[in-house]
């Protein structure tokens, strides 16, 4: 739980940046960012024996695509330097947590291709040791219980312009405030009645370092601890000592953390502990088109704006794989983004959708299937029969069996009666080749009674299968799938949730909402594609890149989701 979730924080102020960090930015290796440029130099001066970094969500909502980063990170850096990494819940907040949350969490993880050090780590592990240190810091003189109200702590903090008040309890006797804090963990006080404070300075010109909130009481029962605790820590007190009795060494977060930093220090020294771990801040993730705030994502959700945390429109990470995301793709773009502590900088989703596109074009297999389909009748094809072709043009998937029968069906755009300058496909008297079979005419259009085209009898060239037709060129070549023998299936074409590139400038972010974000279609497959397995990624030959739905999907009734289509307009740099 965060500072801000018992008393309102305010802007953050400056503060002076380690300056080991800033010496790295300012001569860093070629081809290493500040951070493993730190690194670089903790272990070649032996600082650091080991690096051991660790990911600490807080079990409180589902992952999104700004944690992608910092899993990718944490877990990257401790893989680059043959160290260690540690997945720790930092669950200091039993009315906010589920072990939904913590459950969904490791999953996204070992998705995400990373796996962590050791057995799955909890803050609410160390509570006992974290008791004993807050009691430590009450006999040293670090700490007092406050009995303020939660607004009265908010009105004295000051701001900018005025210190903050000090506490009518600020100067209790070590005896009073250890019989304080013995009363808040016993329960006999209610919530709001007291909290644990630091003694810091209230005139400090970082608001964080005026006497933090250490320890809250909560009446709540705890998915780790069960009803144990009565009292929880805060975030900000928590975290640093968690990270040093595991011995991490460097504490890798986002930059609205800069401000933390001096707290983070400061209780680690005043509990004296072996392990001196160090933080360094960079820039989150954030990416146009996309919202990444829990709180609007879960006005969306309970809105019923999206069908789930899931929805393959969501930007969470459950909702990137069951639109068919792949980790590979993930990891990339966010190797692409790197680390740097350029402050509120918006990376273009194509360069997401792109590093998705490049991972997926040797790992699809491809396939045909009809969105929008027009029957198409051979009129000369002899017999039904059945075509052998490749998975993939590329790499080795093995062959897929695609049956050809007299009635077939074409996608309704691919036919114009009237072709438009520039048009390949099939009209009227022309040609085109059938994809991976015969060059087609078509020679008649039927129409029905409100002057509709319904369908199209074509003839075949029987000597174009596997070849091209002697004494002409035919430019076209369109997709196909037999009517008889393809098999029905939903098909959810996705495209972007906004159509607002910053749409959480304001509140009123719903207003972006893109109206064509999903389009539901019944479409035709080849049979091949309706054998797949839940998950498989596909390329629908000139449609775009889909899965089958992680869900929904099974052989008799076929779900696939649209990835992404085929056009990529992100030109990464050379």
């Amino acid at each position: 739980m965060k500072p801000n979730d018992v008393v309102s924080s305010l802007p953050n102020t400056p503060t002076t940046q380690n300056q080991s960090v800033e010496a790295a930015q300012q001569e860093q290796q070629p081809g290493l960012d500040f951070v493993r440029q730190v690194i670089t130099e903790d272990l070649a001066s032996g600082r650091t024996q080991q690096v051991v970094t660790r990911f600490p969500p807080e079990p409180n909502g589902y992952l999104h695509i700004g944690h992608v980063k910092a899993i990718c990170l944490n877990f990257g850096i401790a893989q680059e330097y043959e160290g260690l990494c540690n997945l720790r819940f930092d669950d200091t907040n039993p009315d906010a947590e589920e072990q939904e949350y913590v459950d969904g969490i490791a999953n996204d993880v070992k998705w995400l291709g990373f796996n962590w050090n050791g057995e799955t780590r909890y803050a609410s592990s160390y509570f006992d040791q974290l008791y004993t240190w807050a009691v430590q810091l009450i006999k040293q003189g670090d700490a007092y219980v406050d009995l303020q109200s939660p607004e009265e702590i908010k009105l004295n903090r000051g701001n900018f312009i005025e210190p903050g008040k000090n506490s009518p309890q600020r100067d209790a006797t070590v005896e009073e405030n250890l019989a304080r804090f013995e009363q808040m963990r016993n329960g006999e006080l209610g919530e709001g009645q007291a909290v644990l404070r630091a003694k810091i300075d209230m005139t400090s010109p970082n608001v964080h370092m005026r006497d933090p909130i250490m320890y809250r009481i909560l009446h709540s029962e705890h998915h780790q601890t069960g009803n144990t605790w009565k009292i929880y820590p805060m975030y900000d007190y928590a975290h640093p000592l968690s990270d040093a009795i595991e011995g991490v060494t460097h504490s890798l977060c986002t930059l609205e953390f800069v401000d933390h930093r001096p707290f983070y220090d400061w209780v680690i020294e005043k509990v004296g502990s072996a392990s001196v771990p160090r933080q360094y801040e960079s820039s989150r993730l954030n990416v146009d088109y996309t919202i990444t705030s829990k709180r609007k994502l879960r006005k969306l959700v309970e809105g019923g704006y999206v069908h789930g945390w899931d929805d393959p429109r969501m930007p969470t990470v459950v909702g990137m794989r069951r639109r068919g995301f792949t980790p590979e793709g993930l990891r990339d773009f966010c190797k692409r983004v790197g680390v740097t502590k350029v402050d509120g900088s918006i990376v273009d989703v194509a360069m997401l959708e792109f590093c998705i596109r490049q991972s997926l074009e040797n790992t699809a297999a491809r396939g045909m299937a009809v969105l929008n389909p027009l029957k198409v009748t051979l009129t000369n094809l002899p017999a039904d029969m059945d075509l052998t072709h490749s998975r993939h043009p590329n790499v080795d998937m093995g062959e897929r069996i695609i049956p050809l029968t007299q009635e077939i069906f074409i996608d309704r755009k691919d036919f114009e009666e009237i072709a438009p300058k520039g048009f390949k496909r099939l009209i009227h008297g022309g040609e085109v080749r059938l994809r991976h079979a015969y060059v087609i005419k078509c020679d008649e259009v039927i129409k029905d009674t409100n002057g509709e085209v319904i369908e199209l009898k074509c003839s075949i060239d029987p000597e174009t299968l596997g070849k091209n037709p002697e004494g002409r060129k035919v430019k076209g070549v369109i997709h196909w799938v037999s009517s008889s023998k393809g098999v029905k299936a939903e098909v959810r074409v996705y495209d972007r949730l906004f159509n607002e590139a910053a749409p959480d400038a304001d509140d009123d972010f719903l207003q972006h909402l893109n109206p064509e974000s999903l389009k539901v279609v019944q479409a035709i497959v080849e049979p091949a594609l309706a054998q797949a397995k839940a998950e498989d990624r596909f390329q629908f030959e000139r449609e775009g890149y889909f899965v089958a739905d992680q869900h929904d999907h099974t052989s008799d009734k076929p779900v696939f989701n649209r990835i992404l289509d085929l056009k990529d307009s992100f030109k990464p740099a050379k």
